[in-house]
């Protein structure tokens, strides 16, 4: 069964840094794609950051690239995301996501079978 909790985000100002952790259990990492997702009030779900099926290869939304880093760590069974240079538009509930095995990359949120509660992201000005 898998399971997926993350611990609490947070709040920054602009300019500064948060690293959300979710803890994963019944995830094969060698065929499960990992991801994070968020959501703002009145916006749909977006995927965020994706990692591949052994964690080589990584997909960054383009509002996020150069500034936000995926990664996981197998024996600790966790996913990371390190969030720099933060904006007041990164505010969201970030959500760590897991897919069913499969062999393709697929960034829709409907395409994720199993997610944590989420946790709240804001960026004050």
């Amino acid at each position: 069964q898998v399971r997926l909790v993350e611990p609490g985000g947070g709040s920054v100002q602009a300019g500064g840094s948060l690293r959300l952790s979710c803890a994963a259990s019944g995830v094969t990492y060698r065929s499960f794609y990992m991801g994070w997702f968020r959501q703002a009030p009145g916006k749909e779900r977006e995927g965020v950051a994706i990692i591949y099926p052994g964690g080589r290869t990584t997909y960054y939304a383009d509002s996020v690239k150069g500034r936000f880093t995926i990664s996981q760590d197998n024996a600790k069974n966790a996913l990371y995301l390190q969030m720099n240079y933060l904006k007041p538009e990164d505010t969201a509930m970030y959500y760590c996501a897991a897919s069913n095995p499969r062999s393709y990359l697929d960034v829709r949120p409907k395409a994720y079978a199993y997610w944590g509660q989420g946790t709240q992201v804001t960026v004050s000005s």
